[in-house]
C-alpha cells in the first residue's frame, strides 16, 4: 500500500509517499519558507506524486499529523487530506505530530522527547522510547511548563534526544535542571517530515474523512481571550 503523509502542524510544510510493501520512501518534500501552508501544500503534494511517477488514485491511505500544533496549520492539512480522501473514496489516518517526529530518529536507541513551542514558556511534549528501530510511547501528549517537562525527563537515565521546534527551549530547561544525558537531534532529523507521518500511520486506525479531527491541547488564543473577557465582564456585573 502507498501512504501519502502530510504535516502542516508547524512552520515546515511536509509531504511524503511511502510504500509499505517495499518498506521504501518514494519521495519526500519539506518546504520551510514564509509562505502559508494554504499556498504551498497542494502544489507540494501534486509535484511529489507526479515526480514519483504516480497518480493520486495510486495512494491507498491519506495520513496527516492532526496535532498538537498551529491551529491554522492543522486545519489546512486536515482539510486537504479530508478532501483528497473523500474525492477518491480512500481511508484516512490521523497521527500525533509528536509521535511522527519520533520516527525521524529510529537509527538511535534512546528516549525521544518530542517538544513543540506552545509559547508562554510552555511546550507540547510527549516521550517515546526508540529501540532497534521500533518506537514505543512512554507518555501521552501534554502542554507543560518547560521546567515541568524538564523534571519529567529527570526520571530517565537513558540518553535523551530532543526533537521539534521546542528542542532548544527544552535543552535550556534541562541544562537548568542539571541533566547531562540530553542532546538535540541533528538538524535534518529535528523537525517534522511527511516520512515520519507515513511511518506512524502504518499501524494507525483507518478513518473515514468525516472522522478525521484535529487534536488541540489548549484552546486557540482568540477563544482564550474571549473567555477571559467574558469572565471579566461577569465579575464586573457581580460587583
Amino acid at each position: 500500500m502507498l501512504i501519502l503523509g502530510i504535516d502542516t502542524a508547524a512552520a515546515p510544510c511536509c509531504a511524503a509517499v511511502y510504500d509499505t510493501e517495499k518498506g521504501q520512501i518514494l519521495g519526500s518534500t519539506v518546504i520551510n519558507n514564509k509562505l502559508t501552508h494554504s499556498v504551498t501544500l497542494m502544489p507540494v503534494v501534486r509535484d511529489l506524486v507526479r515526480n514519483a511517477e504516480l497518480s493520486m488514485e495510486d495512494i491507498g491511505l491519506f495520513a496527516v499529523a492532526n496535532g498538537p500544533g498551529s491551529f491554522t496549520g492543522l486545519r489546512i492539512g486536515i482539510s486537504a487530506v479530508k478532501g483528497l480522501a473523500f474525492a477518491l473514496s480512500k481511508p484516512c489516518a490521523a497521527v500525533s505530530t509528536l509521535e511522527a517526529m519520533a520516527y525521524n530518529v529510529t537509527a538511535y536507541d534512546c528516549v525521544v522527547c518530542a517538544a513543540m513551542d506552545a509559547r508562554c514558556n510552555q511546550v507540547y511534549v510527549a516521550l517515546f522510547r526508540v529501540n532497534g528501530g521500533k518506537v514505543e510511547r512512554l507518555t501521552e501528549e501534554e502542554c507543560l511548563k518547560t521546567d515541568e517537562a524538564a523534571r519529567m525527563l529527570s526520571e530517565y537515565d537513558d540518553d535523551i534526544m530532543l526533537v521539534g521546534d521546542g528542542a532548544f527551549i527544552m535543552k535550556k530547561a534541562t541544562d537548568d535542571e542539571g541533566l547531562e544525558n540530553v542532546k538535540i537531534a541533528p538538524d535534518p532529523l529535528r523537525y517534522q517530515t511527511g516520512y515520519g507521518v507515513c511511518l506512524a500511520a502504518v499501524n494507525a486506525p483507518q478513518l473515514t474523512p468525516e472522522q478525521l479531527m484535529p487534536m488541540y491541547l489548549k484552546l486557540p488564543q482568540a477563544q482564550r481571550e474571549l473567555m477571559a473577557k467574558n469572565a471579566e465582564a461577569y465579575k464586573e456585573r457581580k460587583e
